[in-house]
């Protein structure tokens, strides 16, 4: 018995109109969801909303403008020619307004993750005036929410997909790029888009519980490092089973997106189980009993 999933479902929602379309709906709709999730730490916290909308302007372009850089730079492709598969596809090089092109596709992650760690710095340092690490471990959550949606929306996408497989949960990506086809025809492949988003919603809920039900959130770093390995540690393993996103994926031992999870991963490893220097935590405790600007 064959249990293979035709998957047909495409993103677009009114015939002939690329935009508004279920990927779209899917960003958002997390975006929204991590919105409430990390307004309920602040209001268990007594922080004032007006802190919680500047963080608003400072994730969210940032998400958007990271992973797009983070494509283009990491993954290409950067000058007009053939790649490995002989589809013709044109560089950011030699077209740099095509960096712009966002609708077009091409996010990467651990672009995303570069910049909002960056514009966090900045947050944490000019607006609440609060140690980094007491940001980061309140936002992870709600970016872990957020992935899963955006990963849904991958799916729905058609985009991000698995190698080919004869598992009975093999899904067969009829609206894929004509690049996946195996002798012409769809086979089954790895819903790798639908094994990340079900990670990122396993973290979202440790996470979620460990800031609420443990004493975590009073430890500088543990949710964050918590986070980075939870999220990092699951892109590694499926990587395994995802299509290389670049000519490189083919040769090197690792993916492309391996080797930028790993220092991600390491730095989890050591938030998580280092023990906190006493003077950095009594200094981390004054800092946040201090009144917000």
């Amino acid at each position: 018995m064959n249990l293979v999933i035709d998957w047909h479902i495409d993103s677009q929602i009114i015939d002939g109109w690329s935009t508004p379309n279920l990927y779209g709906l899917l960003f958002v709709g997390g975006m929204i969801i991590g919105y409430y999730v990390i307004r309920k730490m602040f209001r268990s916290e007594a922080i004032s909303e007006k802190y919680l909308d500047r963080l608003l302007l400072y994730v969210v372009p940032a998400t958007i403008i990271g992973a797009r850089l983070g494509h283009v730079f990491f993954y290409g492709p950067y000058r007009d020619g053939y790649n490995a598969k002989g589809i013709w596809e044109r560089g950011y090089l030699d077209h740099p307004m095509d960096i712009f092109k966002v609708w077009e596709g091409g996010l990467a992650s651990h672009g995303a993750a570069i910049v909002i760690l960056i514009m966090l710095y900045v947050y944490s340092r000019k607006v609440v005036k609060r140690p980094m690490l007491w940001i980061l471990d309140r936002i992870v959550a709600p970016i872990a929410i957020a992935g899963c949606f955006i990963r849904l929306g991958n799916l729905v996408n058609h985009e991000i997909i698995g190698i080919p497989t004869d598992l009975p949960w093999g899904f067969k990506f009829y609206n894929a790029d004509p690049e996946y086809l195996v002798n012409g025809e769809v086979v089954p492949r790895h819903p790798s888009q639908l094994y990340e988003s079900v990670c990122y919603l396993i973290s979202f809920i440790v996470l979620y519980r460990m800031y609420w039900k443990t004493k975590a959130k009073q430890s500088p770093g543990k949710l964050f490092g918590a986070f980075m390995i939870l999220i990092w540690t699951a892109r590694f393993f499926i990587e395994f089973i995802k299509v290389g996103q670049n000519d490189n994926d083919d040769i090197w031992m690792l993916k492309t997106g391996q080797w930028l999870s790993i220092p991600f991963i390491l730095i989890g490893l050591y938030l998580t189980f280092r023990k906190v220097p006493a003077k950095e935590q009594e200094k981390f405790d004054e800092a946040v009993a201090q009144p917000l600007p």
